[in-house]
């Protein structure tokens, strides 16, 4: 393999390693937001997957364990937020900026709690490859696509299956007409209260796996704030991919792409001071949010909540 060939591949294999946050945070946030919730804690809800991930993996010696008790935590954030916002009727915008804080002061509670500090931080195993015979040998193509961690193969199967379960079965149109027009679902017998319970929840559990993805795969253990703002470009992504599971798979790539660029400049001893290179992510977003915002196509009552005693909008 020549040595241009090596640096396309590098560089290629990391863009899908990263881009698995962005995936699955993206997609929990359009999976609430096509029936109406719009979730904007998603920093906090992953600073806790992240904590709580890597806790419960450094306390078991499992990842399955740990990633899966921060999907239960991500879950539970989710109920709250659709308790708020659905059975209370509470400003979505105001519930998730209060989720987000007490996310974020948690997140970085819990370690202190549990293993104290200590001099040297404590670690856990990362993520191994899974290569898949015959197909990972295909130049590039093969260690890019076929010799990745399990949670890069999830993410991918993950928009694929949601897409079609969003466009091409009925309960993917129950679930888009909620967010549409909740009376006239409500009218023909769809309960809106239970497609948006579901749905936060479901949404919040993939963010909270967004969230311990990092410490299982990028260091090994938890720092405060590690995110990084990846929770705020989840939800610009959101708007970029038009709420739709394919497009935000492929803008996912795309933020992958530059939060990579990003850190190999740095890296490389670029003449670019670093404070900028780490604002790449975020000046994306902003140009991003600015050619996409007005023009996406988002679920009618995005953000909305429905009172059916009223039966009013």
């Amino acid at each position: 393999m020549s040595g241009l060939e090596t640096t396309i591949t590098d560089f290629l294999k990391l863009t899908f390693l990263s881009m698995v946050p962005f995936v699955l945070a993206s997609q929990g946030t359009m999976l609430g937001g096509r029936t109406g919730v719009f979730n904007v804690a998603q920093e906090g809800i992953m600073l806790v997957g992240a904590s709580v991930g890597f806790l419960v993996s450094y306390t078991t010696g499992s990842n399955l364990i740990g990633a899966l008790v921060a999907m239960a935590a991500g879950g539970l954030f989710g109920l709250v937020l659709a308790y708020f916002t659905t059975t209370l009727k509470m400003d979505q915008f105001v519930v998730g900026l209060a989720l987000f804080f007490i996310g974020t002061g948690l997140s970085s509670l819990l370690p202190k709690l549990v293993i104290g500090i200590t001099l040297t931080p404590p670690l856990v195993k990362t993520l191994h490859e899974i290569p898949i015979p015959l197909l990972s040998q295909i130049p590039i193509i093969g260690p890019v696509l076929f010799k990745q961690n399990i949670l890069v193969y999830f993410s991918i199967l993950l928009s694929i299956f949601l897409w079609y379960i969003l466009f091409r079965t009925n309960m993917g149109l129950r679930l888009r007409s909620v967010g549409e027009n909740p009376k006239a679902s409500d009218a023909l017998g769809i309960n809106v209260v239970s497609n948006r319970y579901i749905t936060s929840i479901i949404g919040g559990m993939l963010i909270g796996l967004a969230g311990a993805y990092l410490p299982m795969v990028y260091t090994g253990t938890f720092t405060d704030l590690m995110t990084k703002g990846r929770g705020w470009i989840a939800i610009a992504l959101t708007f970029f991919g038009a709420w739709s599971p394919l497009p935000i798979l492929i803008g996912s790539l795309f933020f992958a792409a530059i939060e990579v660029l990003s850190f190999r400049f740095q890296v490389g001893g670029s003449f670019i001071p670093y404070q900028f290179l780490s604002m790449l992510p975020y000046i994306a977003t902003i140009i991003v949010m600015i050619f996409t915002f007005g023009k996406s196509r988002v679920p009618a009552f995005l953000g909305q909540n429905y009172d059916r005693e009223r039966r009013t909008l």
